[in-house]
Formats: C-alpha cells, sequence, structure tokens
C-alpha cells in the first residue's frame, strides 16, 4: 500500500461509518454497488478512484479498470463535491464530469450522505466545547474567505477597467458592439445600393 493510500484510510473508515449510521445512504450504496469513480486533480497526475461496494466505499490509489465516472476538478472544486455547493460546482463548470450524469449525480449524494460532520469528529478528541469554538473559527474563515474573494475580484476588475484601461468596461463593450451593428448595417445597405445601380 503506497502513502497516499494510507493516508486516505482514516477518510475511508470515516465515510463507511456515516454510511452504515444513514439509511439513505445505506440503500444508496447498495445501489451503486459496482460503480468506480475516478477523481483527478487537474492539472496533476493525482487520481483517486473510489469502488462502490453493497455495504462500504473503497478507496485505491492505482486501480486497472476503466472507471463509471470521471470526475475532474481543483482540489477546493473537488473538496466542494460533497454537499450542497457540489451541485453548484457542477453547473458552473469548476468540476468536469465524464461518463453517466444520474450516476454522478447518485455518487456526489452518496458522498454528501457519508460526509464527517468535522465538529463532531473533533469533539472525540478535543471535546464538545473546543470543538464548537475550532467549528465557528472554520465557518468564520469560510465566510471571510469567500467575502476576501469577492471583494478582491470587484478590486481587479475595477483596477483593469478603471486604472489601467487594460480591458474595457461593460458600457465600452456594449458600445464598441452596437457600432460595430451600425456599420455592418450600412455595408449592407451600400451593398443592396451598389447591385441595384448594377442592376440597372
Amino acid at each position: 500500500m503506497n502513502p497516499l493510500e494510507a493516508a486516505l484510510r482514516p477518510l475511508a473508515s470515516v465515510l463507511n461509518r456515516n454510511i452504515r449510521a444513514t439509511t439513505p445512504a445505506r440503500e444508496l450504496c447498495e445501489k451503486l454497488a459496482g460503480t468506480i469513480v475516478a477523481v483527478r486533480v487537474r492539472d496533476t497526475a493525482l487520481v483517486t478512484w473510489f469502488i462502490v461496494h453493497k455495504e462500504h466505499l473503497e478507496i485505491v490509489t492505482e486501480l486497472e479498470d476503466e472507471p463509471d465516472i470521471l470526475v475532474s476538478g481543483s482540489l477546493l472544486s473537488l473538496a466542494r463535491m460533497a454537499g450542497v455547493p457540489g451541485a453548484s460546482a457542477i453547473r458552473d463548470g469548476s468540476l468536469e464530469f465524464t461518463g453517466d450524469p444520474l450516476l454522478a449525480q447518485e455518487f456526489q449524494q452518496l458522498l454528501a450522505y457519508a460526509k464527517p460532520d468535522l465538529e463532531e469528529e473533533l469533539s472525540g478528541v478535543v471535546g464538545d466545547v473546543a470543538a464548537h469554538r475550532i467549528g465557528e473559527i472554520a465557518r468564520g474563515v469560510g465566510k471571510w474567505s469567500l467575502e476576501a474573494s469577492a471583494t478582491m475580484g470587484a478590486n481587479i476588475r475595477e483596477y483593469l477597467q478603471e486604472e489601467s484601461r487594460d480591458v474595457p468596461s461593460r458600457y465600452e463593450v456594449e458600445r464598441f458592439t452596437a457600432s460595430v451593428s451600425a456599420l455592418r448595417d450600412d455595408v449592407d445597405r451600400l451593398e443592396a445600393r451598389l447591385k441595384r445601380l448594377q442592376d440597372e
């Protein structure tokens, strides 16, 4: 067993414990038994295979069988795959799927059922109060990073459009498009007029 596979064993253990504890997850696992899902980190050679058995998931890092579903994306997009945001990651294209889309959706649902509650997992190690506090900090950092990302995007857009003038504003693009459309219409009219003159 390679080091990555050894590192993934605790994750598989937690996922399988949650599958056993949830009736819809057990039913979905049984339904998907035999399904192989390859998960690839975009722009790397890193691939992990999830093999669905009747009562559990197996995670391996080497497999010769062809997957039923191939999922690829950035580490962040792949981390979002289990849960409600995962659906939006599929829709917005940050995750790419190859294979049966219904099967992919059911696998994503299985992961959503099986995903660990980090606070619950931590409470067994550091206690309930400390786990709750760590969870609050993590949620705060997550919220801050989303807000910071949105602010940074707006600032970069404003700088490129207003300060450096490297990128046109929406108004400038619309005005240019309207000018091109008007010019095209003028050329079409001129062409029609020339054709009429030639026919006379």
